[in-house]
């Protein structure tokens, strides 16, 4: 039974190791708790199935058509939002995890909540009309993000601007970096964190500024959790309830980190710390005969492959800048514990494996946190895949470790955050992101 803010209970009946997760949000200790090292090489892997191989051989027809286009497709019917769109397939029949960010692979979302002009000029430049509605809606109704940016620049701040002084990313890029805790989503259920929300909620004191607006945003967080569970319903999953299978626990946890980039078009929205968190179900359906280890790696190359086709829309100077079209999913990967055990499993290894199953790739940004103390089998083969594939990035877990403890991870490419506790804001955000925060830490207490 896990026990929630004012009593409210949860019923579970999975075979789990008992620990304070159960009475709070806690998947640090969860992990803690349920983890199975892994010393041990990669010869157990298994090769791509020919489920997921029919998945990406389709995926590679479109992303060629991608390259030559520049984009595949917008979608100029609906803007950014958790639950705004239709189901989106490959090939259902083949889909093991499911869940596209619109209606089709690659088709890309228009986000004017930080500003229209920029939407605009982007259509433009790809040979779109400009929806006349929606142009309506976000200069004459709607506030966006960069009108608020300009009303608060000095005159000295625009002549700097204008003259280019001062120069960067574009007014309405202005973001944050922020990991939501998207396992939350699989160990707890959406609908006990909307509890502990409307818990929260209800304990928030209103008699200062800074109380109204906390109180407005985690109101903003039940409702974007609600889109949540609405958005997996029309795929045909309830995710009200704590997932009970290694196939749940994937598609749960991508499900929420697929809200967050419905929503936000954050230029960092990394992942988090999810393949150690994972090995806990894979495992344990593993030892109870209920999969594979073909159907393991079948889970962790379609997360990874419905990872890849994550996009955003954005102008061709911002690709150039940064060297083609990236989204930074970062996953983070290895590192010790506090308690000086290494945090590698076999899920690890499979993570790294899709490398080898569907190809090299940027996407997502498969980070080792490295340690001297990590097994040798895991260090050799880590060397042995950056060598083969020129995909892995390397960060010191032996400095970030005392620093923000052993549930961290590398928000965008560089910079630690404990996961669902901090964010590091970099001026102003440029969208709604309370699908991101709802799966980030319990405001209050």
């Amino acid at each position: 039974m896990i026990i929630f803010k004012g009593g409210d209970a949860l019923k579970t009946n999975f075979d789990f190791a008992s620990g304070p997760w159960q009475t709070s949000i806690d998947v640090e200790n969860f992990i803690q708790t349920n983890l199975t090292h892994y010393d041990g090489d990669e010869s157990f892997l298994a090769p791509i199935s020919p489920k997921t191989n029919r998945l990406w051989k389709t995926c590679e027809s479109l992303l060629a058509q991608e390259i030559k286009l520049g984009v595949l497709d917008i979608d100029l019917e609906h803007v950014s939002g958790v639950n705004h769109f239709k189901p989106g397939y490959i090939l259902q029949e083949d889909e093991v995890i499911v869940g596209l960010q619109s209606d089709a692979p690659l088709k890309r979302i228009i986000n004017p909540y930080g500003g229209f002009r920029l939407v605009e000029s982007i259509l433009k430049t790809y040979g779109r009309e400009v929806p006349t509605h929606l142009k309506e809606a976000f200069e004459d109704w709607n506030k966006t993000h960069n009108q608020g940016v300009f009303d608060v620049y000095t005159k000295e701040m625009l002549t700097a601007r204008s003259t280019g002084l001062l120069t960067g990313l574009p007014d309405a890029y202005g973001r944050g970096r922020i990991i939501g805790d998207y396992r939350r989503v699989a160990l707890y259920g959406v609908d006990a964190l909307i509890q502990g929300k409307k818990n929260d909620h209800k304990t928030l004191d209103i008699s200062t500024e800074e109380g109204m607006r906390l109180k407005e945003e985690v109101a903003n967080q039940i409702r974007a959790l609600e889109d949540m569970k609405d958005m997996a319903l029309t795929y045909g999953c309830d995710i009200s309830a704590p997932a009970t299978t290694a196939k749940e626990a994937v598609q749960w946890l991508y499900f929420a980190y697929l809200s967050a980039v419905k929503q936000s078009n954050g230029a960092a929205m990394s992942l988090g710390r999810t393949a150690s968190f994972l090995d806990i179900y894979i495992e344990r359906d593993l030892k109870a005969g209920l999969i594979t280890e073909l159907d393991a790696q079948e889970l962790i190359d379609q997360f990874i492959m419905k990872l890849r086709l994550v996009r955003h829309l954005r102008t061709p100077e911002y690709d150039e800048l940064f060297a083609g079209d990236p989204t930074w999913v970062t996953e983070s990967i290895g590192g010790m514990g506090v308690d000086g055990r290494s945090l590698v499993t076999k899920t690890s290894f499979r993570y790294l494996h899709t490398l080898t199953n569907l190809g090299p790739a940027p996407e997502p940004n498969m980070t080792i946190l490295w340690s001297e103390s990590l097994p040798a089998p895991f260090k050799a083969y880590c060397a042995r895949m950056s060598i083969e594939t020129g995909a892995i990035q390397y960060e010191n877990d032996d400095i970030m470790r005392p620093l923000f403890g052993c549930d961290y991870g590398i928000s965008c490419c560089v910079s630690a955050m404990t996961i669902g506790k901090k964010h590091a804001v970099f001026w102003c955000k440029n969208q709604p992101w309370e699908s991101t925060v709802a799966c980030d830490q319990w405001w209050c207490g």
